[in-house]
């Protein structure tokens, strides 16, 4: 039966899917890598001087690959030392290293570099790419050429970008104003599509596409259906809830109540903000427990966890709804998260690169290495290819060395007097240092702590404390999307599956790059998971789901990708044996920056000592730059962090 439902779903079809290093799959072990990788390396020959190597064309687990992970994991497993052997002293000196080659990481050298022209600079990454969670997928179809992002999704922010993080944007030459001119915003309203959710009959009792009333979970048209009478007549009439849940969902928009009548605008924040929006409606609103389950992964793309994690009062600021008989004032309460603060000016600052935010770091790359990636322009960017054979090249002052995990940082002689910094790496199962004057940690915070051992213990409990937030994003390439045209769909909410919202690419043509604007062309679907565990603290939500998506094969989330696609899209006509051409999987076990939240960090709505302040602190030579530093899971917030990390430096003398 099995093997009869995964031919059905094209389980065994020939698509680009599996573990691929650069085309030929491998598992984890250096002696399973590709034969001209390993022939490179037994030469001692760096694997990206191969003409073959190019990290973004590859398809399958991507992400936090096989490779990119087991030594940190035997470093905090405290195994690491007991097999590591020697390192070896490769002689280098530079002026600045910088443990950590994303946005954060590639901006701090950008810094660094400004301020001293004549800086050699090493870049030193664990990934076989740059860029961190800015991650650029390609594929190939037919003829076609179609980018998808595999992380960062755009320059936006809750919060109007700094002066500083402005000045890197304009700097690359990128002109956010100008992003209507390369978005077609009204094509998929135009071909009659809208945003949809897709009931499951495990979660549901059966299994519907409906279309979406309210914009829960988002899409390109959803401002436009907000209060559409046809729409909630279709919900209403097609939705597979009972009646008591419709109507308390519609009444969620329409009632006037105020549940708190005697509080004040503050006091009534205040309650909310102790409270998770699950227990607003149940206990408060006594809203249907379905409705509940309705909105249960409402805030999964912003928080990686759903709403009995996320205060009533975040939710009243995201504008989910249930409060328009409350009375509360504009503005924000003490403890409201950042995502939850409507700022138009922010709400303005907008722009999307077809492969996200990756276009920053290839711009970035082009700013410290002009020779490894060509043209000169924010809008040539994207159908430029990267040269990952000048990367590491010892003639360039700015040297990038990809598969390569830092293992120790420390002083030469004592922090408070010592001169340099020793690196030292692991690369391909081999031990090396370098050293400099100065270092930039940009790697996540909770590594920090294993590697920089000289650091406070006050400092490395302040580290551990960030919980990253666990994700998929995930890049289907279809042959074509009539299936949505004929189910008139857009983008797909799906709060009882494995993916929790999918969506068609956004429409944005930019430079070469054409995107797909006629249903019978080839698009890339993007989907989002993150493994949240209800019921738990926050934190530990996190942690079970980092767990969950280190367990889980390949294979797994494909059959989970290519069956729910089915069941939302088949009535459409959509067959996943037939009809998709490549999956990417992008895993990222720590993915967004761990923001404070009321419900789990009181010291966020009650006053006290702030863990990433703590964090980021400067020690001796060292000083560390990421998203994490601001708790703020955000393109901006990793370029502020790069910044002061600079300052600091530069502040030494």
């Amino acid at each position: 039966m099995g093997d009869s439902k995964d031919k059905e779903l094209g389980m065994r079809r020939d698509i680009t899917r599996r573990d691929f290093l650069n085309g030929i799959a491998i598992t984890s072990g250096l002696a399973m890598l590709p034969p001209h990788l390993l022939a490179a390396l037994q030469n001692d020959l760096d694997p990206e001087k191969s003409p073959n190597y190019y990290p973004p064309s590859l398809t399958g687990l991507r992400g936090s690959h096989i490779g990119s992970f087991e030594v940190a994991h035997s470093l905090r497993d405290g195994d690491f030392w007991q097999k590591a052997g020697t390192p070896i002293d490769t002689g280098e000196k530079f002026d600045l290293i910088v443990v950590g080659g994303g946005i954060s990481g590639l901006s701090a050298a950008y810094f660094f570099r400004k301020s001293n022209p004549n800086a050699r600079i090493l870049i030193l990454e664990n990934h076989d790419d740059f860029g961190g969670h800015a991650k650029r997928n390609e594929f190939t179809v037919v003829d076609r050429k179609l980018l998808g992002y595999g992380g960062t999704f755009s320059i936006e922010s809750p919060a109007p970008y700094s002066t500083v993080a402005k000045g890197v944007v304009e700097e690359l030459g990128i002109d956010v104003a100008s992003f209507p001119k390369y978005v077609s915003k009204n094509l998929y309203s135009s071909l009659g599509l809208r945003p949809n959710i897709f009931f499951d009959k495990q979660t549901f009792g059966a299994d519907k596409l409906v279309i979406n009333p309210a914009p829960i979970g988002g899409g390109e048209s959803s401002d436009s259906l907000r209060g559409s009478a046809d729409s909630w007549k279709a919900f209403l009439a097609e939705a597979p809830m009972s009646q008591k849940a419709k109507q308390d969902f519609q009444g969620l928009f329409t009632d006037s109540t105020d549940y708190f009548p005697r509080l004040s605008s503050d006091q009534k924040k205040d309650r909310l903000a102790r409270i998770s929006y699950a227990k607003f409606l149940t206990d408060i609103a006594h809203i249907d427990q379905e409705i509940v389950k309705l909105y249960q992964a409402a805030p999964h793309g912003l928080f990686g966890v759903g709403i009995d994690s996320v205060s009533a009062q975040d939710a009243w600021g995201l504008g989910l709804p249930g409060f328009s008989g409350m009375k509360l004032e504009p503005g924000p309460g003490k403890g409201m998260n950042r995502d939850a603060i409507p700022n138009a000016e922010a709400e303005k600052y907008f722009f999307h690169f077809p492969d996200g935010n990756a276009s920053i770091a290839r711009m970035l790359v082009r700013k410290l290495i002009p020779h490894v990636i060509g043209g000169n322009s924010a809008t040539d960017i994207i159908s430029q290819k990267a040269d990952y054979a000048k990367i590491d090249d010892s003639s360039s002052p700015i040297r990038i060395r990809l598969n390569s995990t830092v293992v120790r940082v420390k002083h030469v002689g004592d922090p408070a007097t010592a001169k340099e910094v020793e690196i030292t790496y692991s690369r391909f199962g081999k031990l090396y240092t370098a050293r400099a004057p100065y270092t930039v940690l940009a790697c996540w915070n909770m590594v920090v702590p294993y590697i920089a051992t000289e650091l406070p213990e006050h400092q490395k409990n302040a580290l551990n404390s960030a919980a990253k937030v666990p994700l998929l994003y995930t890049n289907v390439v279809i042959r074509n999307w009539t299936s949505f045209q004929k189910l008139g769909t857009s983008s797909v909410y799906a709060p009882g599956c494995y993916h929790s919202a999918f969506t068609l690419d956004l429409p944005v043509s930019i430079g070469e790059y054409q995107c797909s604007k006629s249903p019978d062309q080839p698009i890339v679907i993007h989907m989002m998971k993150t493994p949240c565990k209800p019921g738990l603290p926050a934190r530990d939500q996190h942690r079970m789901g980092r767990i969950e998506l280190f367990m889980t094969e390949f294979e797994t989330m494909e059959r989970q990708i290519r069956d729910q696609l089915a069941r939302a899209l088949g009535p459409g006509g959509f067959d996943p044996a037939r009809d998709i051409a490549a999956i990417t999987v992008n895993r990222w076990p720590h993915g967004y920056a761990y923001e404070y939240n009321s419900l789990w960090d009181k010291f966020w709505i009650d006053g006290g000592e702030i863990p990433c302040e703590v964090a980021r602190k400067p020690f001796g030579r060292i000083t560390i730059a990421n998203a994490d530093a601001g708790a703020y899971a955000y393109t901006d917030g990793a370029i502020d962090q790069a910044w002061r990390a600079v300052q600091e430096i530069l502040g030494r003398g």
